[in-house]
């Protein structure tokens, strides 16, 4: 039972460790926060047992009741007023009206267990922090205008109840004093705490936006591109065809050249749009490099880039190794529960195995830890056989490794003076 339970508490720390920088931010504020309530707990009960000369038992019972519902109640309000304070849940208005009451209720019993003689004058003390933790979630659930209100009339009620009490002034003094200054505190680092998250989830929301709004501006491109390439040459058959028919119906020979250019209009067309496919299909390497970065981060993975020898490769190389990195990042993030990922891309000297040419060779290696499914490393997938497909056309060649440390790398070979070579041969290639 132990072994279990240690094993879930490790698995959630894992899976907060891994997840993204936002996530992190969240667990980490919110912890923050609930920790305070532990905070108030451990205080009072650090109080409670310093009690000099033993408390009676019907008193030891209601204050420890009177700790642990104010402790619990603390607690309840802080996650509904996170939750009210960033959007995603309604007010909690009895809740924060009976954390209130409670501490009112505690501070007034605390005086009258004084007066009675029944505690100490410590017991002020114990009253003065629960008046400090008052402001925190209070100004999560209300405005800060009502919360100040409302923390101000408490405060006011038990130094006039201290006063009552016949202690000297300068207890009075400092028992008000430490209240104003402990419930500041702990307002302003309560109402930050959720202003914080609200921008964070304000920036995730406006990057998700973005993303949307860069894939519809892609759309569109594509969209214009297309009619650009496309409409004026649909306009034109469908008049030449509706011109042939009305030459047939007349019995016209010209009816056959009409239709025989239709037929030339269509292929040109065919070619145009192939030839914009194509473009649109053609992927930037250090627009993939970045990309990768970018979205491996966001994911709680370090990613490393060196692309020293980026800048000296031909276009279509250049476009080859970004399927690489694209088809590799996708893998990651699927098929590894990764911590870091490196992405190396160097021009070496030496042949590639098991391909063609002897001279320069450019070296994309992308190494990521956390493989340690047999699917994420298999090699076997149609996206990475798609990707030896078009290496091989270059003449180079990709292979995947998993280490026995649970370490993948992915390396792709292509040698870098046949991409000159074909990058001439493939627009001759292109015009015929």
């Amino acid at each position: 039972m132990t072994v279990a339970v240690e094993e879930g508490a490790l698995g959630w720390v894992e899976r907060i460790r891994r997840s993204s920088g936002p996530v992190r931010f969240h667990q980490y504020t919110r912890f923050t926060l609930y920790g305070f309530a532990a905070c108030e707990a451990g205080l009072l009960a650090f109080w409670y047992t310093a009690q000099s000369g033993g408390v009676p038992l019907w008193a030891a019972a209601g204050l420890i009741a009177l700790i642990t519902a104010h402790s619990v109640c603390h607690l309840l309000l802080c996650r509904a007023g996170l939750r009210y304070y960033l959007g995603s849940a309604e007010r909690p208005n009895v809740l924060t009206a009976v954390y209130v009451g409670l501490t009112a209720f505690g501070v007034a019993a605390l005086h009258a267990s004084v007066g009675a003689g029944v505690l100490d004058p410590g017991a002020v003390a114990a009253s003065s922090w629960l008046l400090m933790f008052l402001a925190g979630p209070v100004l999560l659930a209300l405005s800060i205008r009502q919360s100040v209100l409302v923390t101000a009339v408490v405060i006011a009620g038990s130094a006039l109840s201290v006063a009552a009490l016949d202690l000297p002034a300068e207890q009075t003094g400092y028992h008000a004093g430490s209240a104003v200054v402990g419930a500041a505190l702990f307002g302003f680092s309560y109402r930050c705490s959720g202003w914080m998250l609200r921008v964070v989830n304000e920036l995730e929301a406006a990057r998700e936006t973005q993303a949307r709004l860069a894939v519809a501006e892609e759309r569109l491109r594509f969209g214009r591109d297309l009619h650009d390439v496309l409409g004026r040459n649909l306009s034109v058959i469908a008049l030449k065809s509706e011109l042939a028919v009305q030459l047939a119906q007349r019995g016209s020979p010209s009816a056959v050249d009409q239709m025989t250019e239709v037929q030339r209009i269509a292929r040109e067309s065919q070619r145009e749009m192939r030839e914009v496919v194509r473009g649109y299909r053609e992927a930037d390497l250090h627009t993939e490099l970045v990309g990768a970065r970018g979205v491996l981060r966001a994911a709680g993975i370090d990613c490393r880039i060196d692309d020293s020898g980026s800048a000296e490769l031909a276009e279509p190389l250049q476009s080859a190794l970004g399927w690489v990195v694209r088809e590799g990042t996708t893998n990651v993030l699927r098929h590894a529960d990764a911590r870091r990922c490196t992405v190396r891309l160097r021009v070496v000297s030496g042949g590639v195995r098991g391909g063609r040419g002897t001279g320069p060779v450019a070296e994309l290696a992308m190494e990521n830890d956390g493989a340690s499914q047999p699917g994420a490393t298999a090699g076997g997938g149609s996206g990475l056989a798609g990707l030896r497909e078009r290496l091989a056309a270059l003449g180079g060649t990709l292979t995947g490794e998993r280490g026995a440390d649970g370490v993948f790398r992915l390396t792709a070979r292509v040698p870098a003076q046949t991409s000159a070579r074909r990058d001439g041969e493939g627009h001759g290639e292109g015009e015929r």
